[in-house]
């Protein structure tokens, strides 16, 4: 049997549980694929700090992040994707047959050999919120679920990661969702209006990054989304929203609004990207970030 390449440091990669001490106020999570596994040392250094956020609310990669953030299980994030990223069954051929999409839900959300298994009752727990942010094709609009209300929350974890063009739409009530990145990049304003008052953002570009924006008419979204053009059309403006909400964020963060974590230099992995190496680089400097943060982050929550 091929052996699977896997991080050279997988097992130096923290392990624990959070405590049950909660931290009021919002963790907002932008997706990126396999930038993701930033926030999953990030997230992992809070956890161990006990910073655990009342509320969560993740799109895409940040989503499926968030699961293991509210469940409290430090490191899981981390080793399904500096372990796992080369078995077929999570990206791959064996994903596409069971999933009709790049990536194995079936896969992630089932049992790893190597990965201990969700805590389903931990991240279920009433105590603490969890949303999944969703694009409806119909509206091209971001829908925000929330795991106890009545949605079946790994379900609404799926179609926010699914990405577009390499995903079939994932149906939820009748209705067709797909990534909430595609309208949505970086949930900040969710919080805002829900009325936290501290609210940490986890990007995963550095913060002068910003998005090419194309001035083509004839664009792929229209021809693929034919049938939905509200979709198309939140797709085609995406990269021009994102880069409008990076500079809020900016604004917001200078004036103690809300606490702002982004890498420390730029984050040069492809979103399914192989490298190993790579990846694993990307967790830590995650991981060292939000520790480096901690003391301005420990006076931004007292504030």
């Amino acid at each position: 049997m091929k052996k699977i390449q896997v991080y050279s440091g997988i097992e130096t990669l923290p392990r624990g549980r959070a405590s049950d001490n909660i931290t009021e106020g919002c963790m907002v999570l932008e997706g990126g694929a396999f930038r993701g596994v930033y926030t999953s040392g990030v997230l992992d250094a809070l956890m161990e700090e006990d910073i655990n956020m009342r509320c969560t609310v993740g799109v895409s990669a940040g989503a499926l992040n968030g699961v293991n953030y509210v469940s409290g299980q430090i490191g899981r994030s981390g080793r399904i994707n500096l372990r796992y990223r080369h078995d077929s069954r999570y990206v791959g051929p064996k994903a596409l047959r069971r999933n009709k999409g790049i990536i194995g839900f079936d896969f992630v959300f089932g049992d790893m050999a190597k990965v201990p298994p969700l805590d389903k009752k931990r991240f279920m727990d009433k105590s603490r919120q969890f949303y999944a942010v969703v694009t409806n094709l119909k509206t091209g609009k971001p829908e925000y679920l929330e795991k106890n209300s009545g949605i079946p929350p790994l379900r609404a974890v799926r179609a926010s990661a699914s990405m577009p063009f390499v995903s079939k739409p994932v149906i939820i009530n009748g209705k067709p969702y797909l990534d909430g990145g595609c309208s949505c990049k970086i949930p900040y304003q969710f919080a805002i209006d829900k009325g936290f008052e501290k609210i940490i953002v986890i990007k995963t570009r550095y913060a002068e990054f910003r998005k090419p924006v194309s001035e083509r008419k004839l664009r792929a979204e229209n021809v693929v989304y034919r049938n939905y053009p509200q979709f198309a059309r939140a797709l085609i403006n995406s990269n021009e929203d994102y880069n409008r909400q990076c500079d809020e964020l900016e604004r917001l963060a200078a004036e103690g609004r809300i606490f702002l974590i982004t890498p420390s230099e730029a984050v040069s992995v492809s979103r399914l990207e192989g490298d190993m190496e790579k990846l694993g680089h990307v967790y830590n400097m995650g991981y060292n970030d939000a520790k480096n943060e901690l003391e301005r982050l420990r006076e931004y929550l007292k504030k």
